[in-house]
């Protein structure tokens, strides 16, 4: 039996991949990839898992969980991901359809991910949609790029490898200084000792200490499950698993009568979901002073500082002169550097970016690490980056690891 072909295709915010993925599952022709008409196709993405999950939240009709009791909403995302691709291996499809499918996975789960997606691949064709170079698997045979709705081919592997490369970005313009600068009186932002969680009987957390101190880069990293959600979610106030535990927070022990709004005040939070609750259609100038309201969108009148500021903020972005475009006109990559940039406004003591370049094609994430190392290097503020991937140029002073186990996770502590 032949080694059957196996395609990589990158793509990046101009990519219009639905309709790419569409033709192939539908067999309409496609120049380059006419090996696979007449033959049958099936989708790998997180876009059927929610479908699936859809399926069974609203009419009880259990697929990919079938033969388990847990539902599929409660799964982790490797796990999620592997009871799909046990279903569609199933139905004996002539190809997969693979869109970025180590998105959201820890290091571990994506290293076993890529080993079973290698060995399916010398029975069937695979096609790789991938934002990442770093993705994509080692046994493609033909690389491509979607620019648009067009497939670019390249004369050989290596012809598309040093198209595709990215060298280190950088940023021209200073870091903006706050209007009022926050003051904090604490060195140390936050302080574990000894903390342990549990959940439903389950440990979680397992005699955690560190501290975050004043001007310092922390990159958090850990395997799904491992506890990073739920101690970010302590430092935030959005948990009350701090209660009873020796954990101090800008200089005040949990439950000794802090304010959740005094604690929030001191952090600037993103996450990529953040950006689903700005529907409405707000300039970029306005969603930059939005983070000096603490809003959802503008409601007053802004004052001339005010713009001003913004200005700053999108001169340094590059995006000042689509400063009255909507922030829903952007680009996925320009609206994570607008959304940083909003929850860095007032300079506060501490910045918690939380899997902030996830879904991004290698260009945007390379220019969101460049903006996230500049501001630890240019501001006073305390940077907290969440992540699974390990991202190329990002320069954490320090490293702060989950280990999991059965009684819960350990940390440990490398870097300077």
């Amino acid at each position: 039996m032949n080694q059957p072909k196996n395609y990589a295709i990158l793509t990046d915010n101009t990519s219009k991949t639905q309709d790419l993925v569409t033709k192939l599952l539908n067999n309409n022709s496609i120049t380059e990839l006419e090996v696979l008409e007449n033959k049958t196709g099936l989708l790998f993405s997180r876009s059927e898992i929610e479908r699936f999950m859809d399926e069974e939240e609203r009419h009880d009709i259990k697929i990919l969980t079938k033969d388990s009791n847990q539902p599929l909403k409660t799964m982790s995302s490797g796990e999620q991901k592997k009871a799909l691709l046990s279903y569609l291996l199933q139905q004996e499809p002539d190809f997969l359809v693979l869109i970025n499918p180590f998105d959201n996975l820890d290091v571990a789960t994506q290293a076993s991910l890529k080993d079973q997606l290698c060995a399916i691949s010398a029975s069937r064709t695979l096609v790789q949609f991938a934002s990442r170079l770093d993705d994509i698997l080692p046994v493609t045979t033909d690389f491509f790029k979607l620019n648009g709705t067009e497939l670019e081919s390249y004369p050989s592997t290596e012809a598309f490898w040093e198209a595709n490369g990215h060298d280190c970005l950088q940023f021209a313009e200073a870091i903006p200084p706050p209007i009022n600068p926050i003051k904090e009186e604490h060195q140390e932002l936050v302080n574990f000792t000894n903390v342990s969680v549990s959940f439903d009987g389950r440990q979680v957390l397992n005699n955690i200490s560190w501290s975050v101190k004043q001007g310092e880069f922390w990159q958090l990293i850990g395997p799904n499950g491992s506890g990073k959600t739920t101690m970010l979610s302590m430092i935030t106030g959005d948990s009350h698993k701090g209660y009873g535990e020796d954990l101090t927070l800008f200089g005040q022990k949990k439950g000794t009568g802090e304010s959740v709004w005094d604690l929030k005040q001191k952090i600037g939070y993103f996450t990529p979901s953040i950006t689903d609750r700005f529907r409405g259609y707000h300039t970029l100038e306005n969603m930059i002073i939005s983070g000096l309201h603490d809003s959802i969108g503008l409601y007053v009148l802004p004052t001339e500082t005010e713009k001003r500021l913004a200005g700053q903020w999108l001169k340094l972005l590059g995006l000042y002169d689509k400063r009255d475009t909507h922030f829903n006109e952007l680009t996925r990559g320009e609206k994570r550097l607008v959304m940083t940039a909003r929850a860095m406004v007032k300079h506060p003591p501490l910045v918690i970016l939380d899997e902030p370049t996830a879904g991004l094609d290698d260009k945007s994430a390379a220019l969101f690490v460049a903006l996230v190392n500049k501001i630890a290097k240019e501001s006073d503020s305390a940077i907290l980056f969440v992540s699974h991937r390990a991202e190329p140029n990002l320069n954490p002073q320090f490293i702060f690891e989950l280990i999991p186990s059965e009684n819960g996770s350990t940390g440990i502590i490398t870097g300077n």
